[in-house]
């Protein structure tokens, strides 16, 4: 059964462009290749952390709604814990409250401002 899911994972602020650039078209590739579909990606940028992680402030942050299987989530996860670049990572199943307010809120954000 194909299920919508967001993950948010934190990259290691050390990492160069081009290396932030090449482990998350890995997680988009990875996505992919097991029949997932990608909904929404955002990066957030480097943002400061709430409390220090192995070391670091900082992290570069990138949010993605995507559809897949259920079963796919146990390798996201385990793809996750042994990339070395990933400091912190979340995956979470959206129930249908979930959906309408993430697609609610995405709409909210491409509307353009009104002006009165």
């Amino acid at each position: 059964m194909i299920n919508q899911y967001e993950t948010v994972f934190i990259l290691t602020p050390v990492l160069s462009d081009t290396q932030v650039k090449e482990s998350v078209e890995k997680y988009e590739q990875l996505i992919k290749d097991n029949g997932g579909e990608i909904v929404n990606k955002e990066a957030w940028g480097l943002k400061k952390l709430a409390y220090t992680i192995q070391k670091k402030n900082t992290g570069f942050y990138f949010l993605y709604e995507f559809k897949a299987e259920g079963e796919f989530v146990d390798k996201l996860t385990t793809a996750y814990k042994r990339d070395e670049r990933v400091i912190r990572s979340l995956v979470v199943k959206l129930d249908k409250h979930g959906v309408a307010y993430t697609e609610r809120k995405r709409n909210k954000v491409q509307e353009p401002a009104k002006t009165e």
